[in-house]
């Protein structure tokens, strides 16, 4: 009678909820960890973290607003609101993060063939994309408030960084009139290069208008491919086709004082960045872009970022076979001692030898964990600085998103995945300027745990991801004694937690099987 008269009178806030939510979850990982100490066999890894040895400089985490976001972003409000939340927010509630904090935002730069419809010969309406162009040429933005929104609740939620990529140029500037090539050679004519980099300098200036500042442009994306089927707008083009527009690029945002960089050449796949393979005059794009004795040589243009950058399609399985590419990626990119590079677009696709399949939705771990994986292979051996999702907002059964939604254009339902939350172990807590560190296993169990080390060196923090893929729980012991503190904080992502922060004891550090933990540190 007491409990209820309490109830009635409101002395159980939303606080002791919460509180007592805390406690319910303490137990309940204080009796896993209980159980599977006595019930299931613990494997122990021991790691060695020097964090004297050094390697790349974080950039960002992030993901594009392709293409559902044209249609959310004007959406109801707390519904977009949310959706921005869960992909941008920095915030704790009661300690647990409210979303990932994504540190840079991919902006679709459309090329108007949402405005043909389907006469576009592109089928699916939610892959075709409006253009800054108004009908007489002019710039108009009415068309991408949708873009315009979210851009806007990434910046007010603390993201700094964004892109803008184009997949086509403008409709009215390619040989066909359509977002696609139909021949598969490129479809921006050599006497447009000029306009089409006139058009990218005045959407920058209108979209500072808007409050919206980009520090990056990407004029192609994945050149290699020929872009014929009409199933979403793109252009192939050689590497010399490349260098060409770059050079055009460069020479407007010098002359209307541009200030982006220009990010080059979000190859289809990574060995492309180091080999010709199947594609003659579209590969080994490293050598071609960025050494001084290549006739497509841009590492000396004002505006072009200190970057390569690919896509990690189809170079992710076996997981034996992924690390051989990033080696040689690895190697390659020793020859280039300043430049860095960005995996610039990741979702699961078909293909993977059996260990997935791209195809059907997939909201629970095992997507997330073959996700961990490839996030954790890029950025240990290939050494990317940045790595970016596909898409941010899907509304396909298919295992290209971080949270789904109903195909429908004005309302429908979201839904988290843990593909979301997997990510954020990484983009939530690995800021911009975190410096990765050594912390490696011996060879003879290596693979049963894939972890990965971060320092910023200015803050005095040490982030710490790792990744347990397997059906048991495994013990993390240190070659190296940690001092436990107050400092020490824990985050969560398994079949029932997302991002859930948990105690940690870094004397007997126990990661739960089949998921992804986080460990913060003050050092």
């Amino acid at each position: 009678m007491a409990m209820i008269s309490n109830f009635e009178r409101g002395k159980f806030s939303k606080f002791n909820i919460d509180q007592m939510r805390r406690l319910i979850l303490f137990l309940y990982f204080s009796l896993f960890f209980g159980l599977t100490a006595t019930s299931q066999q613990v494997e122990t890894v021991v790691l060695s973290l020097d964090t004297a040895s050094k390697f790349q400089t974080i950039d960002h985490f992030g993901a594009s607003d392709a293409w559902s976001i044209q249609f959310v972003g004007t959406w109801p409000e707390d519904k977009r609101e949310a959706i921005s939340t869960l992909l941008f927010s920095q915030e704790m509630n009661q300690g647990k993060p409210t979303g990932i904090g994504l540190s840079m935002w991919r902006m679709n730069l459309g090329a108007g063939t949402a405005a043909q419809g389907s006469e576009s010969g592109i089928k699916d309406e939610w892959r075709r994309a409006n253009s800054f162009l108004g009908p007489d040429g002019s710039l108009n933005v009415d068309k991408i408030d949708g873009q315009l929104w979210f851009a806007n609740a990434a910046k007010e939620k603390g993201v700094e960084k964004f892109l803008l990529f184009s997949n086509s140029p403008p409709v009215s500037l390619t040989k066909n009139g359509k977002g696609f090539s139909e021949d598969g050679s490129s479809n921006l004519p050599e006497q447009n290069y000029s306009a089409f980099a006139e058009y990218v300098s005045k959407v920058f200036q209108e979209l500072e208008k808007h409050d919206i500042f980009p520090r990056y442009f990407s004029p192609v994306n994945e050149p290699q491919w020929d872009w014929k089927d009409g199933g979403q707008e793109g252009s192939p083009y050689t590497n010399e086709e490349v260098a060409k527009v770059v050079r055009a690029l460069n020479a407007t945002f010098e002359k209307e004082k541009v200030k982006a960089k220009i990010d080059v050449a979000e190859a289809g796949k990574i060995n492309y960045l180091y080999e010709t393979a199947d594609k003659p005059f579209r590969g080994n794009q490293i050598t071609d872009f960025f050494d001084p004795s290549s006739s497509n040589f841009l590492g000396d243009l004002s505006h072009v970022s200190n970057v390569i950058s690919a896509h990690s399609y189809f170079t992710t399985s076996p997981s034996n076979t992924s690390v051989a590419l990033r080696q040689k990626l690895s190697e390659e990119l020793k020859r280039f001692p300043s430049l860095s590079y960005w995996m610039s677009e990741y979702c699961i696709l078909g293909g993977n030898d059996g260990e997935i399949n791209g195809g059907k939705r997939d909201l629970g771990m095992d997507a997330a964990l073959y996700m961990a994986r490839v996030i954790h292979q890029d950025l240990v051996v290939s050494n990317a600085s940045a790595w970016n999702w596909w898409l941010a907002v899907s509304p396909y059964d298919y295992k290209d998103g971080l949270i789904y939604i109903d195909k429908e254009k004005e309302n429908g339902r979201f839904f988290e995945s843990k593909m979301l939350w997997t990510l954020g172990n990484f983009s939530r807590f690995i800021r911009p300027g975190f410096q990765r560190v050594e912390l490696h296993a011996g060879t003879s169990n290596k693979e049963l745990i894939f972890a990965s080390a971060y320092l910023n060196s200015i803050s005095k923090e040490l982030v710490m991801v790792f990744v347990n893929p397997e059906n048991q729980p495994i013990e993390i012991q240190f070659s190296d004694e940690f001092t436990n503190s107050d400092s020490v904080l824990g985050f969560l992502t398994n079949e029932e937690s997302n991002l859930e922060p948990i105690s940690i004891d870094l004397s007997k550090l126990i990661v739960p099987k089949e998921s992804i933990l986080t460990v913060t540190i003050s050092v």
